[in-house]
């Protein structure tokens, strides 16, 4: 973003003042600079970011979230410039200024870390300005110790020096004054050798003080940039899926919420934040599916959840076997009782025997011999269901839309997962979600969109808070290092990815041909790569048996039939993933590395089938070491990038593994063997340095 933001104060002879000021002050602040209508300002401030559509959207964070502010700043010849970011709050507040650091040497890209501590519509600009005291000091270190014009070169800062006095005005004025003063004193101080008096101002009281009060001249800000903060959620949770259906009772083998809610204590142990319930309204009859997506539906047949409508109701009616809405509420409240949000399932596409088929005709597309098309997605038919025409009515469907989900919110749920809404118009989901989030900004809204990235950023962009992603399709090194660089890159300021490690429609052919270890391997990455990742039920109990060879659709898949399983049986046999999934979400919930999307490096292994990476928030450092390869025992050396783990090349450091609770002390190089089987992953928390005369240890 070019920097814009003028003052209307006429230019003087001096251009901007040059002044001083607690951060609080200086926020926001611009100087004169000239001609009104330049594309830069006196001090070009160029390419803010993060940025979403050249501004026109905000980029996105979460309460207590840190991200990086980043500007190109530089000016003409050679004195020295400066930069700070500011952050204004949902009342236009400016905050403490945070002073930006040149991100690489000689690249004038500048950059700091801003965290908002509070939901709402913030804002953000970039103030560069010239630092004639830096420049000064850079210009004394040379000149007195060669003796150049050294009496003329101390008043030259003794005077700067002054004038940052005269700037000082907040609480403890009187000492930072005081302080800077005693060191125009000593500039002056003829009776001292030059050398010291060029000392005396450069202590590390002296910076300390300048570092809150500098003196800025010709103070330029960009334009300011908009950022949507939001409730932590909407970046870090993790996600269970089950069909409350299945858990009945051998008596009444169709569960209901009643039934069902006796899952909840188990998922809640395991970890989870976030229920997810499939579609649970009427099941349309017309063209109704059987087993295995078969087209002659027995009259036992109980339908596919997404075929939303029947004569008991459409959207804003439950399944009359799950039980009423008042159950459906107790149900909500047992979830929140131990600690569980419900995700609801929004798909907009009906039955053929949805009440919106007769009421409002308009809404859908007749052919012309009447009928309407079922919907499609090639190689797959969805005779069941009906898709939704938009542009005859689109107001109407807002409408509707918002009646809905205000709806199912008044029972208790925050959050929806929507289905397909890459096949709906990018500005229906714009005016829906932004008519939600003004009203209520806490609701949370995932788009299951596994389609173009050009929509699925869009998506992200225009209000769906959380992304499924392409993560299934990633299992090799590079595949997972190239996309995860993406997601932890610019697109995080819009598109926070959710990673689900099994979908009821996705089963993946590395979990079926990986046994148990490939469960254990995906779930360690979803876990540790990305601050939200889910489950659908089945998961802990390696379920991996295709309808057909070479496809990724179950055999007696849940879509399309009751499916209880016996968890209590399952755990007595040790037949279970639990025990590992429940240790990755107290690892998670533990180090505030692992709630970071932005904070990811990835390090080298000498072995392809090793991937070394590594999240950082705070004091707080996450190392993860993964054995992709389900089959075979990995050893490898890992290399790690020792300044992005917080410390220096030649430290080591002793290293906790959070599933075995083993240490090891780690330095640059260093062994590992991983076994598919017993041990396919380390996660490792780095503890404080060590004796750096330490090497990195084998961890076998």
């Amino acid at each position: 973003m070019p920097a814009r933001r003028h003052s209307s104060t006429p230019p003087t002879k001096h251009t901007e003042a040059a002044r001083t000021a607690d951060p609080a002050d200086m926020a926001g602040t611009a100087g004169t600079v000239g001609t009104v209508g330049t594309a830069v300002g006196r001090i070009p401030v160029l390419d803010v970011r993060p940025i979403v559509q050249h501004g026109r959207r905000p980029a996105k964070a979460v309460t207590g979230e840190t991200f990086e502010i980043s500007a190109t700043v530089f000016r003409e010849g050679h004195d020295a410039v400066a930069a700070n970011a500011v952050l204004y709050d949902p009342e236009g507040r400016p905050g403490p200024w945070t002073p930006m650091r040149e991100l690489a040497p000689g690249t004038d890209r500048w950059g700091a870390d801003v965290t908002p501590d509070a939901p709402g519509r913030w804002t953000y600009t970039v103030e560069a300005w010239s630092d004639p005291v830096a420049t000064w000091r850079r210009h004394a270190r040379i000149k007195i110790p060669a003796g150049m014009d050294t009496e003329l070169v101390l008043e030259e800062g003794a005077r700067l020096y002054e004038r940052a006095a005269t700037g000082v005005s907040k609480p403890g004025a009187k000492r930072k004054r005081a302080v800077l003063l005693a060191a125009v004193d000593a500039l002056r101080d003829d009776a001292r050798p030059p050398v010291s008096r060029l000392a005396a101002a450069s202590t590390p009281e002296v910076d300390a003080v300048l570092a809150r009060h500098p003196l800025r001249e010709l103070v330029t800000a960009s334009d300011p940039l908009p950022l949507l903060v939001e409730r932590e959620r909407a970046l870090y949770g993790a996600w269970y899926e089950f069909f409350p259906r299945s858990e009945g009772t051998p008596e009444r083998p169709h569960g209901t919420f009643r039934t069902a809610a006796r899952r909840l204590p188990a998922i809640a142990a395991m970890g989870f934040d976030v229920v997810y319930l499939p579609p649970i309204h009427p099941i349309g009859a017309t063209c109704r599916k059987g087993r295995n997506n078969t087209l002659d539906a027995t009259p036992d047949d109980v339908g596919v959840p997404w075929a939303i409508g029947s004569p008991e109701g459409g959207h804003d009616a439950v399944h009359p076997d799950l039980g009423t809405l008042d159950d459906f509420a107790w149900f909500v409240q047992q979830a929140q009782d131990l600690g569980l949000e419900i995700a609801l399932d929004f798909a907009l596409q009906c039955s053929p025997d949805h009440p919106w088929v007769e009421k409002h005709p308009e809404w859908f597309h007749h052919r012309p011999d009447g009928t309407i098309a079922h919907a499609e997605n090639p190689p797959k038919k969805y005779q069941d269901i009906y898709p939704v025409a938009f542009d005859a009515d689109l107001d109407g469907l807002v409408a509707e839309t918002l009646r809905v989900l205000r709806h199912w919110m008044s029972y208790g749920v925050r959050i929806f997962r929507v289905d397909n809404p890459h096949t709906k118009p990018v500005v229906f989901w714009e005016r829906v979600i932004a008519e939600i989030n003004a009203a209520d900004p806490d609701v949370v809204f995932l788009a299951e969109a596994f389609t173009r990235p050009a929509m699925m950023r869009t998506l992200a962009e225009i209000g769906f808070q959380q992304s499924y992603t392409y993560f299934t399709w990633r299992n090799t090194k590079q595949e997972l290092t190239d996309y995860f660089t993406e997601l932890s890159g610019e697109s995080a300021a819009s598109m926070r990815p959710n990673l689900f490690a099994n979908t009821p429609d996705i089963l993946h052919a590395y979990l079926q041909h990986g046994g148990p270890p490939a469960f254990a391997i995906r779930a360690v990455l979803a876990a540790t790569l990305s601050p939200t990742w889910g489950l659908y039920s089945g998961y802990e109990l390696y379920e991996n048996t295709p309808l057909k060879t070479g496809g990724e659709e179950y055999l007696d898949s849940e879509k399309y039939q009751l499916r209880p399983r016996d968890w209590a049986a399952a755990e007595r046999e040790g037949r279970t993933l639990a025990p590992l999934v429940t240790q990755l979400n107290d690892i998670r919930r533990a180090n505030p590395a692992l709630h970071q999307l932005r904070d990811l490096h990835f390090h080298h292994a000498d072995r392809e089938a090793v991937i070394v990476y590594s999240k950082r928030s705070g004091s707080n450092t996450v190392l993860v070491v993964v054995n992709l390869d389900p089959h075979h025992t990995q050893e490898a050396t890992v290399s790690l990038d020792m300044p992005q783990l917080g410390l220096e090349w030649h430290e080591s450091a002793p290293v906790r593994d959070e599933l075995t609770g083993e240490t090891y002390y780690w330095g640059r190089a260093n062994y590992v063997r991983l076994e598919p089987g017993t041990r396919p992953a380390h996660v490792l928390t780095v503890l404080r340095p060590s004796n750096p005369q330490i090497g990195g240890s084998p961890t076998r």
